[in-house]
C-alpha cells in the first residue's frame, strides 16, 4: 500500500524568521515586542509612523482601515502558525473558499513568495 504524505502548504511561513532573515527583527526587539501588548505595539508604530509627518496623520482614514489591517496580519498569523491553508482557514473560521479569496485580496502568497528574495 502506498504510503500517503500529507501536503504542508504553509511550512516555513514563520513571519519571526522571515523578519529575522530580512534583519528587520533580532531576538531583543522580539523580547521587547514580547513584553508590550498588542495595543501599545500599534500605539508605538503609529507614534514612529507619524514622526516622518511631523506627527501629523491627518487625512489618513486609520480608523476605518483597522480592520483591514487586523485582518490581514490575522491571516498572515494563520498561515505562519499552521500546517496548511485548510487548518488556516479553519483556526480563522473561513471555508476554504473564503480563504482563498481573502488571501487573494490581501496578497499574501506573494508576501512570502516575495521575502524569500527581498
Amino acid at each position: 500500500m502506498k504510503e500517503q504524505t500529507k501536503n504542508i502548504t504553509t511550512r516555513s511561513k514563520s513571519i519571526i524568521k522571515l523578519l529575522k532573515e530580512q534583519n528587520k527583527l533580532n531576538d531583543q526587539a522580539l523580547v521587547s515586542i514580547n513584553s508590550l501588548t498588542l495595543e501599545d505595539l500599534i500605539a508605538v508604530k503609529f507614534e514612529l509612523a507619524s514622526r516622518h509627518l511631523n506627527n501629523r496623520l491627518y487625512g489618513f482614514d486609520i480608523w476605518r482601515g483597522l480592520p483591514n489591517i487586523i485582518k490581514e496580519a490575522s491571516l498572515k498569523f494563520a498561515i505562519s502558525a499552521t500546517n496548511s491553508k485548510i487548518d488556516a482557514a479553519r483556526f480563522l473560521g473561513l471555508t476554504y473558499l473564503e480563504f482563498l479569496n481573502i488571501s487573494k485580496k490581501f496578497q499574501i502568497n506573494d508576501f512570502f513568495d516575495n521575502s524569500k528574495t527581498r
